[in-house]
């Protein structure tokens, strides 16, 4: 069972996004740009650390490089059977479970770090970690001060509080005498996650509003209550909530954890979500997917659990994100349709395909699909000359169950 999480605001860094530049899912940067008219190109490469620390760039920024990251993965044919996304991480995981398109999850991340953004000018605030104290200890705290809540439940012994630069500073007092080792501002221009946000809720309704939400293909588990979610119903309601509403991080963890995920994979920049991980669940295995060389691990990672396909260590899979599939080419040369085992006939449209299923043959070497679901037609024909990365196959999972 794999466990795919996306991190939020505070992962990302200067550059991030040259590792990607002559990897195939880079293209999604410029698809990402179109949906948004935001040059997220630049934000990527050429940023700097103060232009980064804006949240109207940086939310954008660490959504686009989780899917970029998202993309390269699931070309492997490495697909999750559970997400879980953190604060923003969340809409990532949403996109990767099928509940929102790429395109208009970007429309959403821009939506809401503009939304976020203004509120923050309209009521300033301020962020702070405290380290070694117990989550009621932490929420005692805020509740002696005025103005203060809690905003991240991040780990046992590391909660994250929100409010008024003055609030959130009396409450890290507060908490050192109730057994806090350390109080560390956060760097940030907004009490993000508590009530400070509530001017942002119109302008992310609008947004929610304009996007179709489907029922997704595997659980998303949610910040606002650390529970599994699969109902396109569910989502415009929990996200609002999130505005407003701390994140269940560690409940989350606790959540995952009796699944008995196999591989947890933190797919996106940084590596806050791993250390996150094995603070909660030091016996699980957990990769960091934050740059191209990175894939050999997971590759090796999930290879070490159980078979994996051969398909599964070269690039045979393009993800189009919601319901939708390429299988592609893993080399150059002559392809030959597979067969339908039923009828010995070729594939044709209709046909039901599962993971591992042959697609044809190029130059003898069979190509299996690293996906599952119904073929809505062949893009190439017995006999062309395809190239590497070529697509040969297109499916629809809309229905399928992985």
């Amino acid at each position: 069972m794999i466990c795919f999480l996306f991190p939020g605001q505070g992962s990302q860094k200067p550059g991030m996004g040259k590792a990607w530049v002559d990897h195939p899912s880079w293209e999604l940067v410029g698809e990402a740009s179109d949906a948004t008219g935001r040059d997220i190109s630049y934000l990527l490469l050429d940023a700097t650390s103060e232009e980064l620390s804006f949240t109207r760039n940086t939310q954008l920024a660490t959504f686009v490089m989780s899917m970029v990251a998202l993309d390269s993965v699931e070309r492997l044919g490495i697909v999750p059977q559970l997400v879980a996304g953190h604060s923003l991480g969340e809409y990532s995981a949403l996109v990767a479970s099928g509940a929102v398109a790429f395109d208009a999850g970007a429309r959403l991340v821009s939506e809401r770090s503009e939304a976020m953004a203004v509120a923050a000018e309209e009521s300033p605030g301020s962020m702070a970690a405290l380290l070694g104290i117990e989550d009621s200890a932490a929420e005692e705290a805020c509740s002696e001060v005025d103005g203060v809540w809690v905003a991240n439940y991040n780990s046992a012994g590391q909660v994250v509080i929100a409010g008024t630069k003055d609030g959130v500073a009396a409450a890290c007092d507060v908490a050192k005498t109730l057994g806090a080792k350390r109080a560390m501002i956060i760097p940030v221009g907004g009490g993000f996650h508590t009530p400070l946000m509530n001017s942002a809720i119109p302008r992310l309704q609008k947004a929610l509003d304009s996007v179709r939400f489907y029922d997704s293909e595997v659980p998303v588990v949610a910040n606002v209550d650390a529970a599994e979610h699969m109902l396109a119903s569910d989502w415009s309601g929990l996200l609002l909530h999130q505005l407003t509403s701390p994140v269940k991080w560690s409940q989350s963890l606790k959540l995952i954890a009796e699944y008995n995920p196999t591989v947890m994979v933190e797919v996106g920049p940084g590596a806050v979500l791993t250390g996150l991980v094995k603070r909660a669940m030091p016996d699980a295995t957990v990769i960091s997917v934050s740059t191209p060389d990175q894939l050999d691990d997971l590759v090796a990672a999930v290879s070490a659990t159980g078979p994996l396909h051969d398909f599964a260590t070269t690039h045979h899979g393009e993800h189009l994100f919601m319901q939708e599939r390429l299988v592609v080419s893993p080399l150059a040369g002559i392809f030959t349709t597979a067969a339908q085992a039923s009828s010995g006939e070729p594939l044709k449209e209709g046909a039901t395909i599962s993971v591992g299923d042959p697609i044809g043959t190029i130059n003898g070497h069979e190509v299996r699909s690293p996906f599952e679901g119904t073929l809505m037609g062949m893009v190439a024909v017995d006999g062309e000359r395809v190239g590497s990365s070529q697509p040969l196959a297109w499916l629809r999972i809309e229905g399928v169950s992985r």
